[in-house]
């Protein structure tokens, strides 16, 4: 997508003073109700992380067999791939208690507490196994030690309680430890040895087939208008949407709603996916901005000698839209389709 002119491209927190002297962890014991069924465009991620779903389902038969119970993935990948989803599809799928921390959360109040925060965590994991033990943006507290960019003595102190818990765990603790990062180049190596992160799941950016499917699930709890097939409108969807995330996805579905009910339709038509679509890549239209003919005659030849120079270059993307509607920061938008 390019911009035209002007344009740019629960738990407590403790018993303790303060909250300090007892885990801030979630911990979700009841049925959390994300299935696998419920994540989609990561059939990849899904297939490798059922393994560790079966670990936690039939760990007597692993541990007979002399295996030892993998510790669980480091989940990678840019923003609004499935990178939090998936371990809640885990966590429902194996039934078990799910305990949950934002790394920034280690270092957030009190400089020190972060040591012994880890310790409180997987003290609690340990209580409530099997479980499964999840850290979103571990890049917060497990970037290189010596790296000029990584905190001072807390932060190394908070990495190494966390490199000494993980292998406190054994292959009977039947604890599922889980990460997820979008930046695995900062870790330091010792989180990604053996016997710790040592397993990499990536989840990348769904293809058109993997949109269609996100957008099916999206779709479920929608009214439609009966006019629409759910697969065919699905599949229309995610070709009028590259490059979008399961993420993006999931907020076009929503600000479709918005637009209906502000607009008192008594179902979702097909144009206000594309509203919302125009929405979530430009923002919302500026009515107040009018521009003169002059002015919009020169967004016009803009954008045209853009599309009229693609149209020869033998490796550039097809066009799939380009508007002179302003919206956000922009006077104009090109939309193209990429070769996925």
């Amino acid at each position: 997508m390019r911009w035209g002119l002007m344009g740019a491209g629960h738990g407590g927190r403790g018993g303790g003073l303060f909250g300090i002297g007892e885990t801030i962890a979630k911990t979700i014991k009841d049925d959390i109700g994300v299935r696998f069924a419920d994540v989609a465009g990561c059939e990849e991620a899904k297939l490798e992380i059922t393994e560790f779903v079966n670990s936690l389902k039939n760990s007597k038969q692993y541990q007979d067999l002399g295996a030892k119970i993998p510790k669980g993935p480091l989940l990678t990948g840019p923003p609004g791939t499935g990178k939090t989803l998936l371990p809640k599809a885990i966590v429902g799928e194996a039934g078990v208690p799910f305990i949950t921390m934002n790394g920034s959360e280690f270092l957030e109040m009190f400089v020190g507490v972060g040591p012994a925060w880890v310790h409180d965590m997987f003290a609690v994991a340990r209580k409530n196994a099997p479980c499964i033990l999840f850290v979103d943006e571990i890049d917060a507290i497990g970037q290189k030690r010596g790296c000029r960019h990584f905190g001072g003595r807390s932060e190394r102190n908070t990495l190494n309680q966390l490199l000494v818990e993980m292998d406190g765990f054994n292959s009977t603790t039947n604890v599922i430890v889980l990460a997820s990062t979008n930046r695995p180049h900062v870790l330091d190596p010792a989180l990604m040895r053996p016997g710790r992160f040592d397993h990499q799941i990536y989840t990348g950016p769904p293809d058109i087939k993997g949109k269609s499917s996100i957008f099916r699930v999206h779709l479920r709890p929608l009214k439609l208008d009966e006019s629409l097939s759910k697969d065919a409108l699905a599949r229309k969807l995610a070709a009028l949407t590259p490059g979008f995330t399961g993420a993006d996805i999931s907020n076009v579905c929503n600000e479709t709603t918005l637009i209906a009910t502000h607009h008192l339709n008594p179902c979702v038509g097909e144009k206000h996916f594309e509203q919302a679509i125009q929405r979530v890549i430009g923002g919302l239209e500026k009515k107040t901005q009018v521009l003169q003919p002059c002015e919009k005659m020169m967004v016009v030849y803009h954008e045209a000698g853009h599309e009229v120079v693609g149209w020869f270059l033998e490796h550039a993307d097809s066009l799939l839209k380009v508007s002179i509607v302003p919206r956000g920061k922009g006077l104009s938008y090109a939309q193209c389709l990429p070769r996925e």
